[in-house]
């Protein structure tokens, strides 16, 4: 399934949607003191694809982010990937294939591969997995989720992660309609609120470095008031600052505000990369909600997203259904109001490369546990 492999230069990952998959995304980790890796690997067609006899080869990569958990021992990280996708009784193969070819490039210490996959769930692919209202069931225990996943390995090393890192339920909105007919597929009250916005004189601008504590201060009160990690001022420096040239994989970033009278209600970053905006990080005020400072922002996003080519937007994040318990359901309504459609895919895996250290860390990751984005 995995033919010949190698390393590369990280400007020459190819171009992708997917932002953590990209050579801006690496530049990013750079500037935060990470070591990252591109990995190029072939296939064949008919290895990964049973509708296909085409034996035709084709090449594919993936960017492996190094993160050290204590002095002396890393695991290598797979943001979203990788991109190809076999059909769903060779992903397990095609997968353990990769992870003994990635072995030989990763260092002696490190402890697993964390494939942090963005393929659709299998338990997401047929009404049997809904209820009758049409809300995902979500997928089975652990032990049933392995033997799925191990089905077609050889070795069946393969471990469910006990928290997924990046979000792994998201809703994606289709941007090749015009401009109204997105409007059309919403929800009647968000479309309501993004004109209520408007009549109220929200307005939403671009900004650039010199807005980065402008964008932090509501950052900083929207993690307090939700209970969530803080990312350090210096994080959000590099993903506003990350510039690659000569890449086949770059991206654009826009820092967006939302304001009043010039007060800053609301702001987020928008990420292009291929043909797909992203939602990244979004942070509003307590203050003037009534405004919808919020809806604002993201039809904004929406409408540059579409403006720059792109086909689909990104809400990224959001709960797996309208369970009010779930810590990302505030964010479920919300962004299910924009129309768009809800996906939910694998989340995080574990090719253990250390047995006796991966059982070690992976305890003290219970301890310790906490969502955060990578």
């Amino acid at each position: 399934m995995v033919q010949q492999t190698f390393l590369k230069d990280i400007e020459e990952l190819f171009q992708t949607p997917i932002v953590q998959q990209t050579s801006f995304w690496s530049e990013v980790k750079k500037r935060l003191g990470t070591t990252t890796l591109a990995v190029n690997f072939s296939s064949l067609k008919n290895r990964l694809y049973t509708n296909t006899d085409s034996a035709e080869k084709f090449d594919s990569d993936v960017l492996v982010v190094l993160q050290p958990v204590n002095k002396e021992d890393c695991i290598a990280y797979i943001p979203y990937g990788p991109e190809t996708e076999p059909d769903e009784e060779l992903q397990g193969a095609f997968l353990e294939e990769l992870s003994e070819a990635l072995r030989s490039y990763l260092p002696i210490n490190c402890i697993l591969i964390r494939y942090d996959l963005c393929w659709e769930s299998y338990w997401a692919r047929g009404e049997e997995f809904y209820d009758s209202d049409g809300h995902w069931l979500g997928e089975p225990a652990r032990n049933t989720q392995e033997m799925r996943f191990n089905f077609s390995t050889q070795q069946w090393n393969f471990r469910k992660a006990q928290f997924n890192i990046l979000p792994s339920n998201t809703i994606y909105i289709d941007l090749k309609p015009t401009l109204s007919d997105i409007l059309k597929r919403m929800r009647p009250k968000t479309r309501y609120n993004i004109g209520l916005s408007e009549k109220k004189g929200v307005t939403v601008r671009t900004a650039g470095m010199e807005s980065l504590e402008v964008w932090y201060q509501l950052y900083r009160e929207t993690a307090s008031r939700n209970r969530i990690v803080l990312n350090d001022l210096r994080y959000f420096e590099a993903i506003l600052t990350a510039r690659v040239e000569n890449s086949s994989s770059p991206a654009e970033v826009q820092l967006l505000i939302a304001e009043y009278n010039k007060k800053p209600l609301a702001a987020m970053f928008l990420i292009i990369s291929g043909k797909r905006g992203s939602y990244l990080y979004g942070a509003s005020s307590a203050e003037h909600r009534n405004l919808m400072a919020t809806y604002a922002l993201q039809w904004e996003a929406i409408r540059q997203s579409k403006l720059k080519g792109c086909v689909e937007y990104d809400m990224f994040g959001v709960a797996p259904g309208p369970d009010r318990s779930h810590p990302l359901y505030g964010l479920y309504k919300f962004k299910t109001g924009f129309g768009g459609t809800l996906f939910h895919s694998l989340g995080c895996w574990d090719y253990p490369l250390n047995e006796e250290k991966y059982i070690s860390y992976t305890f003290s990751e219970l301890q310790s546990q906490g969502f955060h984005l990578n």
